[in-house]
């Protein structure tokens, strides 16, 4: 979970490659089902949400992975792995977004500019409203929903200018709920999302640029990034935290040690 890669896992304990595969792989998918299970059931005040994609290689061709968190308690939320940056990448993040977050509660989306964003908030996060008329009932997006989207232009690898625009709903509220959630006061910014995926990059050997452990496949990518994710959560102390992000999200009263991660007992689907 912090960035060791299998191989000198492999000549520090004598233990077969392959087992240790075995072991992220099983790990990984029981730490996807405890994030479903705990975090994704509608109990989180997730406020600003920042969402981003990732770009690496795997050993079966370049992939894209999305990410979103919540900054105030600076949880983790989902992720999800395409070989296209495009809306499937990012609505299932977007979904798992909702079923985590408390229905009528301010909700602030802060995202870069890739715009399958704004389309896939908006489908997503819609409700029908019923009259009691004959007929499906039309969606209605909820009421205090807000999208700002972070433009960056560069010239070559230069920071030029930042562009701020609303894609949906007030600024005034986004910029109220920005500093109801962010402990460093500003502008509305990616900078929380972009830490934790610099995080991911460092405890994710897959994932360090010019890697020599790149990923197998898919399959084992998403598990070493659930197993990441959940430790993350909940076994991991945040530096600007009174404990760890789940403690922080009122998901748990305790830090969790990795052995009772690992004994979590979920409940059956």
């Amino acid at each position: 979970a912090y960035g060791c890669p299998i191989p000198a896992i492999v000549a520090t304990f004598a233990l077969d490659e392959r087992t240790i595969a075995d072991w992220q792989l099983n790990a990984g998918q029981h730490a996807k089902r405890v994030h479903q299970q705990v975090v994704c059931q509608g109990q989180v005040d997730v406020g600003q949400v920042q969402a981003d994609e990732l770009y690496t290689k795997t050993q079966a061709g370049p992939v894209w992975i999305a990410t979103a968190m919540t900054v105030f308690s600076r949880l983790w939320l989902w992720g999800t792995i395409s070989w296209e940056r495009d809306a499937a990448l990012v609505e299932p993040v977007i979904a798992q977004v909702r079923a985590a977050a408390q229905i009528g509660k301010p909700i602030l989306f802060a995202v870069d500019g890739f715009k399958a964003y704004v389309g896939c908030i908006l489908k997503v996060f819609r409700d029908p409203q019923r009259s009691g008329k004959r007929g499906r009932p039309p969606l209605k997006v909820w009421d205090d929903l807000h999208i700002v989207q972070v433009v960056k232009q560069r010239v070559g690898r230069r920071l030029k200018s930042i562009t701020r625009r609303v894609a949906h709903g007030s600024l005034e509220q986004a910029e109220t709920i920005m500093q109801a959630t962010q402990v460093e006061l500003g502008r509305i910014n990616t900078a929380y999302i972009e830490r934790l995926n610099a995080t991911l990059r460092t405890w994710m050997p897959a994932l360090v640029r010019r890697t020599r452990t790149p990923s197998g496949d898919r399959e084992r990518l998403e598990a070493a990034l659930f197993w990441t994710g959940c430790v993350y959560n909940f076994c991991h102390e945040h530096a600007t935290l009174a404990g760890t992000p789940a403690m922080a999200a009122d998901l748990t009263d305790h830090e969790w040690s990795i052995d009772e991660l690992i004994r979590f007992r979920c409940q059956r689907e």
